[in-house]
C-alpha cells in the first residue's frame, strides 16, 4: 500500500464496555486499508488488562498495554504514542466502530507533507434508537460526535476531535503529547479539550502545519442512555467550560477561544432560531432544542468563569516532560477537576 503506515490506538478503562471494545478492534481489523497495528491501552484496570491480554494473545497485529502514566485518557494516548511503530497514529474511541474506508481516507490526506493531523466525522448511535427530540445537533460534541456548524467535506480546521483523529508521529516530536489533567479520567467529571490544546500547540511549533477534517472518514459512536438526559448535557457543557479555561491558560484566550467565538455568535443563534421556528410550526422538540442551546451556553460560560478563577488562584502551570518516546504535557500546581 502507498502512503504512511498507520498505528491505531484505542484507550480502554472498564469491562462494562467489553463488547464495544471487541467491536472497535474488529472494525479496525476489517479496514480496506490495513492498519500496521492496533494498540489497546488499558487505564489502570488490572482485571481488564489481563482479560484483554488473554483475548488477543493469539491475534496478530493487536497489542495490549498498560497506561504508563497517570490515570486518564491523555496519559493513555501518550502511552500508545510511545509504543506505536507507525508513521501516523490514529485514535478511535473504545465505544465506537469505524467504517471500512476510515483509514484509507486518513492515509490519502497525508500525501501532502504539510498535513500533520486529520480527523473525521463521528455519528451518534443513540441507545434509545433515535435522537432525543430536545437534543440540538449543534451540541453533538456533548456526546463526542460531529456537531452542526462544522463545515462539510475536506476542510482545514484549528483542531481535530480526539475520538476520531490521526497525527503524524513527527507532530508529537515537535509539540509533545496530550496534556494530562485536561481530558477525561474514566467516568469522573467529563472534561475534554486535550486535543484542542495539543493542536494549538502543534501549529505554534510548526506554523506551516495543516490540520484537516475529512468527513468521509466516518466512525459510529455509541451514546448510552445516561448521556441522552438533560442532566448529563448540562454537566458536560459545564465541564467543557472548565476545560476551555485550562486551554486558554495554556495557549492564550485569543487562540484557545478562536473557533468558539464563531460557534457562539453564528452557529448557536441559528440553532435557536430553527428551534423557535419549529415550535411555531408545532414540530416536536423545537422549543426544547432552543432552550437546551441557551442552557448549554450558560453552563459552559459558567464553567469557564469558575475554571479561570481556579486556575489563577492555584497558579496552574504547564510543563513538558518525556514519557517513553513521546512527550507528555503535565498540568501542575493546581487542582485537576
Amino acid at each position: 500500500m502507498s502512503g504512511p503506515d498507520i498505528s491505531v490506538v484505542i484507550c480502554v478503562y472498564t469491562e462494562d464496555r467489553w463488547e464495544d471494545i471487541l467491536a472497535a478492534v474488529a472494525s479496525v481489523r476489517a479496514q480496506s486499508r490495513q492498519a500496521l497495528e492496533t494498540l489497546l491501552v488499558v487505564d489502570h484496570n488490572q482485571a481488564l488488562l489481563h482479560r484483554l491480554t488473554r483475548e488477543f494473545k493469539e491475534t496478530s497485529g493487536v497489542r495490549v498495554l498498560a497506561n504508563a502514566g497517570p490515570r486518564g485518557l491523555s496519559a493513555g494516548r501518550n502511552t500508545g504514542i510511545a509504543a506505536a511503530h507507525g508513521d501516523v497514529i490514529a485514535f478511535l474511541d473504545d465505544d465506537a466502530v469505524a467504517e471500512r474506508d476510515w483509514l484509507r481516507h486518513f492515509a490519502s490526506a497525508y500525501a501532502d507533507p504539510r498535513v500533520m493531523a486529520v480527523g473525521g466525522r463521528t455519528v451518534p448511535i443513540w441507545a434509545s434508537g433515535r435522537r432525543p427530540v430536545w437534543f440540538p445537533e449543534e451540541f453533538d460534541w456533548v456526546v463526542g460526535c460531529t456537531y452542526r456548524g462544522l463545515p462539510p467535506g475536506l476542510v482545514r480546521v484549528r483542531n481535530v476531535l480526539g475520538g476520531n483523529a490521526s497525527f503524524r508521529r513527527s507532530a508529537f516530536d515537535a509539540a509533545g503529547g496530550f496534556a494530562t489533567g485536561i481530558g477525561r479520567d474514566g467516568d469522573k467529571r467529563p472534561l475534554g479539550c486535550e486535543e484542542t490544546e495539543l493542536c494549538i500547540r502543534l501549529t505554534r511549533a510548526l506554523p506551516e502545519a495543516i490540520l484537516l477534517i475529512d468527513d468521509r472518514a466516518v466512525i459510529h459512536h455509541r451514546v448510552p442512555s445516561g448521556r441522552e438526559r438533560f442532566g448529563y448535557f448540562r454537566t458536560r457543557a459545564y465541564a467543557e467550560g472548565l476545560s476551555k479555561a485550562l486551554v486558554a491558560r495554556s495557549v492564550g484566550a485569543a487562540k484557545g477561544l478562536e473557533s468558539e467565538r464563531r460557534y457562539t455568535t453564528r452557529v448557536l443563534p441559528g440553532g435557536v432560531a430553527r428551534g423557535l421556528r419549529d415550535a411555531l410550526l408545532a414540530r416536536p422538540g423545537g422549543a426544547g432544542r432552543a432552550g437546551a442551546i441557551v442552557a448549554g451556553v450558560c453552563a459552559a460560560a459558567g464553567g469557564y468563569v469558575v475554571g479561570s478563577v481556579r486556575a489563577r488562584r492555584s497558579g496552574t502551570t504547564f510543563s513538558v516532560a518525556p514519557v517513553g518516546g513521546a512527550a507528555d504535557l503535565i498540568v501542575g500546581g493546581g487542582r485537576r477537576d
